[in-house]
């Protein structure tokens, strides 16, 4: 049977000519969405991650964009109520950075697709926790770089992937 690394790299690798966002070119891209996208793969994901859920979590939170799907298919497993955290609050309605439960108070997990720096999860957790959240812990699927650890333990964050990038590139676990 093929491994879940295998299988996400397959889908996720492409070849061919990018724009990076960096603005370089390249010949290779990784597209988490092909991952994302497919139920058998996120079912297996959904499996794992639900395992590195820490106890005393009180709700899930899905980072716009890539960890929404994430989030919802590790709720369904594990049973826990999700937030679905927005890059920034809404400028209309209830104007809520985050849509789901009350959660100040609350013990959160993040929830992300793939964790290159961290930044993005550390301008989050900032505003979750100014509104009241306890926030710990970060699960993620892929791991890009490993100075995403050190930039989110400084900020009180314990990251926890379920792969490296480099896993998937040697199809290990």
């Amino acid at each position: 049977m093929e491994s879940l690394a295998k299988k996400i790299y397959k889908v996720s690798h492409l070849r061919g000519k990018f724009k990076l966002r960096s603005g370089k070119n390249s010949n290779e891209y990784f597209d988490k969405y092909m991952f994302e996208s497919q139920p058998e793969i996120m079912r297996e994901i959904a499996l794992k991650m639900s395992e590195l859920i820490p106890k005393n979590t009180e709700l899930l939170a899905g980072l716009e964009m890539g960890g929404v799907p994430l989030a919802t298919a590790i709720s369904l497993i594990s049973n826990q109520d999700v937030l679905f955290v927005r890059k920034k609050a809404k400028e209309y309605g209830t104007c809520k950075i985050a849509e789901g439960k009350e959660f100040s108070g609350k013990r959160i997990c993040i929830i992300e697709d793939v964790v290159t720096t961290g930044g993005q999860i550390i301008k989050s957790v900032r505003e979750l926790r100014r509104q009241g959240a306890i926030v710990e812990d970060v699960i993620c699927v892929i791991q890009r770089e490993k100075k995403a650890t050190v930039l989110l333990e400084q900020e009180g964050l314990r990251l926890k992937p379920l792969f490296y990038m480099d896993d998937l590139k040697d199809g290990t676990e």
